[in-house]
């Protein structure tokens, strides 16, 4: 119980909470107690309102955040004010300024968090509007509580510089860990494969928003600093070896079917190996654990025994039933071996990251050319231009907030709310582009708006004291904060408590505040829900088919850039590590993708089946690439033959075949089958030479052949793999496409 609560306020949403409630609480406390809690007031709502802005960066970026969020919300605020009285001019310039700064969330994440900040700032202004030298003068305190939040931040980074790093590494691990331990899941007989692979699709989603924010943390801060600490090299060192071992593990893919079949009467084979399969998941996670109780890391196993036994038990199975006889069996084992190998190599480094008197400079030249992995932070004009239109999420999400806010201040002059602002502000903090995250998040708003305004009033009807009120406001903002990205429903509750003794301390009306709190509160959530169903929705099948082209046009880009290094050698290239990021990223991206579709009504749930069936062959496409590349990669490779190039070409056609169909023009058919029969040819070549390799193998002892013929048999299989898939994706997006 006491590591939970350690955990729990050691985490970064604890720290993040922290941060904005000192930044609030502070200037209030202070001024307060001089006779001015206005003053104080307004530079906590400023530094509250400049909080969203800040997110993981490098120092440089989460500075000009910060700032450029804390001159909006002063800026907004003034201009609000200075509008008031002519409504004639005051709500056409409200929604153009609530379009725009919807609208510069296609900039990226923290455009979105900005635009935020300054929606948030828009609403509240209407909650405390002044005149003549006041404007200006709570304007500027505003800004000032901006400053002061940034002041904040930088005290805790400076405080704790490392531990925001090392909390995110740590949730890599973990999630690494649940992947791997998927893996040795599938070693089950009888297992439920498809459940398991589907839960894998869905974690490669979660992993893929991990990497992205670590890439940002660890590869900017370094491209932006004048020396990196030794703490920053490691935590870079471990999060690429956890990219490798994911990689590695995605790219190796084994028939687990034939497997058990194969080795029915040898259980103690397969069992020795799942046995390793689980100690590699389980090494990762001691590792995580670790991390996260900020403990002295101590091996619970030994992976190398278990690899000495796996190898004892195949050299067991070869003596068992004769070298000839047992020959594919141990071919097969010796592919499991060869990748425990491998892994193992990998998590024996992340372990040694973590071990006294550990040097980073024995791996010095591992993180070589990362910082152009990095998505380049520049805002074109011409980005913001491209998506002013029905097509773009953000541009009907943008749209959709802007018309439903202006119909709440519509009703808010025709009935009696109030305070027509908490309407507002309900609006944009559960409203969401797509329709599934707007539903849940009005519904838990509700719940929590409600159980935290009864609990609040529960505790007032005994609580008279200031002193208790305020520290159980203070507490009770925090766990809101820290609760509000876990368990928003939760978060909820704490912020409404939170609400409620504020008021309650200032206000002796404290019945009528929660009684409209709540009733504000399901006015806001209902208008929410309901525009997001009814103003310009963007159900998801209506951007499916960008997801589904992008997936496949990465994956070839991915295909193409293994066919120009097995051609030319050598180092791999910047293009190929981009490529095979944007691959990961493209296909976890559809799979999101479907996964917000299964929140929707059913009737805008199209073609489900054909989607999910996309997204699992992308990803074992993707899977198949990887495997191709790691193994051109960590093998000495003889020359690329003609036939492998003419195969991959006609992968490379017919991924551009089924992009036609996603793009909604079927053409390039002749195309497809002009090649039909020269693949036909060149397979039967592929074919033929690993039949003369095989009834060679027995004859031949020497090494560097049987390399040889190990990797004509992985690369001709995984060319047939990859030719049956492409077939796969193309009649899927041509069933696709004729079923619309």
């Amino acid at each position: 119980m006491i590591q939970k609560v350690r955990n729990f306020t050691d985490s970064t949403n604890f720290s993040n909470a922290l941060k904005v409630t000192l930044a609030a609480a502070i200037p209030v406390l202070l001024f307060s107690y001089t006779g001015n809690f206005e003053i104080g007031f307004n530079i906590a709502l400023g530094a509250f309102l400049t909080y969203p802005s800040d997110i993981p960066s490098n120092r440089k970026h989460r500075i000009n955040g910060i700032l450029v969020a804390a001159l909006i919300v002063a800026g907004n605020n003034l201009v609000v004010n200075l509008l008031y009285p002519q409504p004639w001019i005051l709500y056409p310039a409200m929604a153009a300024m609530i379009f725009f700064f919807s609208m510069i969330s296609v900039y990226g994440q923290r455009a979105t968090q900005v635009s935020f900040s300054a929606l948030l700032s828009i609403c509240l202004a209407f909650g405390h509007i002044h005149d003549g030298w006041e404007m200006l003068q709570y304007s500027g305190l505003m800004f000032v509580g901006g400053l002061f939040y940034l002041l904040i931040s930088l005290t805790f980074n400076y405080i704790r510089p490392h531990r925001y790093i090392e909390l995110q590494v740590a949730e890599c691990l973990r999630l690494t860990s649940k992947y791997m331990k998927l893996r040795g899941d599938l070693w089950k007989i009888d297992s439920p494969r498809e459940k398991i692979i589907e839960k894998q699709l869905y974690l490669q989603v979660e992993l893929n928003t991990i990497h992205e924010s670590l890439r940002e943390i660890l590869i900017r801060n370094r491209s932006h600093s004048n020396g990196t600490s030794d703490q920053t090299r490691k935590m870079t060192l471990v999060f690429i070896s956890l990219l490798e071992i994911l990689e590695l593990a995605l790219s190796t893919s084994f028939d687990h079917n034939k497997l058990h079949q194969k080795f029915a009467d040898h259980p103690k084979v397969l069992a020795t190996y799942q046995h390793l399969a689980y100690n590699l998941a389980s090494t990762l996670k001691a590792i995580f654990k670790s991390l996260e109780n900020r403990k002295k890391y101590v091996p619970k196993h030994s992976l190398l025994k278990d690899l000495e036994a796996l190898e004892k038990v195949i050299s067991d199975y070869e003596q068992e039933l004769g070298k000839e006889k047992a020959s594919e069996g141990v071919w097969m084992l010796s592919n499991m071996l060869h990748y425990a190998e491998k892994q193992i190599e990998k998590i024996k480094i992340v372990e040694r990251a973590f071990m006294p008197n550990f040097n980073t400079n024995d791996y010095k030249g591992r993180d070589k050319n990362l910082d152009k992995l990095l998505t380049p932070q520049y805002y074109p004009w011409s980005t913001f231009r491209e998506n002013l239109s029905f097509s773009s999420t953000i541009f009907r999400h943008s749209l959709r907030l802007t018309a439903t806010i202006m119909l709440a201040f519509l009703l808010g002059s025709l009935f009696p709310f109030q305070n027509v602002y908490w309407i507002l502000l309900t609006i944009v903090v559960i409203m969401r582009p797509g329709y599934g995250l707007t539903k849940e998040r009005s519904f838990h708003r509700i719940i929590g708006t409600v159980v935290g305004g009864l609990i609040a009033f529960a505790l007032l009807l005994f609580i008279h004291n200031h002193i208790i009120i305020g520290a159980l406001a203070i507490t009770s903002m925090i766990l809101g904060f820290t609760f509000t990205s876990i368990n928003y429903k939760v978060g909820a509750t704490f912020v409404t408590i939170y609400v409620v003794f504020v008021y309650g301390i200032i206000t002796p009306n404290i019945n009528d505040v929660i009684q409209y709190r709540i009733l504000d509160t399901v006015v806001g959530a209902g208008l929410a829900f309901l525009a997001n169903y009814f103003f310009w929705p963007s159900w998801e099948f209506m951007s499916q088919p960008i997801y589904i082209k992008k997936s496949i046009e990465a994956n070839r880009d991915y295909l193409n850039e293994i066919s120009i290094f097995y051609n030319n050698k050598g180092e791999v290239t910047t293009s190929y590590r981009i490529a095979r990021k944007n691959a990961f990223i493209e296909v976890g991206n559809l799979m999101a993708s479907f996964q917000r579709m299964t929140q929707e009504p059913k009737s805008k749930q199209k073609q489900v089946q054909q989607v999910y069936k996309l997204a699992v062959l992308n990803h074992t496409l993707l899977s198949s690439l990887a495997s191709l590349g790691t193994y051109i990669q960590t093998h000495k490779t003889s020359t690329a033959s003609e036939a492998f190039n003419v195969v991959v070409q006609t992968v490379i056609k017919n991924l551009n075949y089924a992009i036609t169909f996603a793009d909604l023009e079927v053409s390039g058919t002749l195309a497809q089958t002009e090649t039909n029969e020269d693949l036909a040819m060149r397979f039967t070549e592929l074919k033929n030479m690993r039949a003369k390799e095989l009834k060679e193998a027995h004859l031949s002892e020497d090494e560097e052949f049987q390399l040889k013929m190990q990797e004509a048999q992985l690369v001709i299989e995984q060319l047939v793999w990859l030719t049956n898939l492409s077939e796969s994706i193309v009649k899927a997006a041509k069933l696709l496409h004729q079923t619309k």
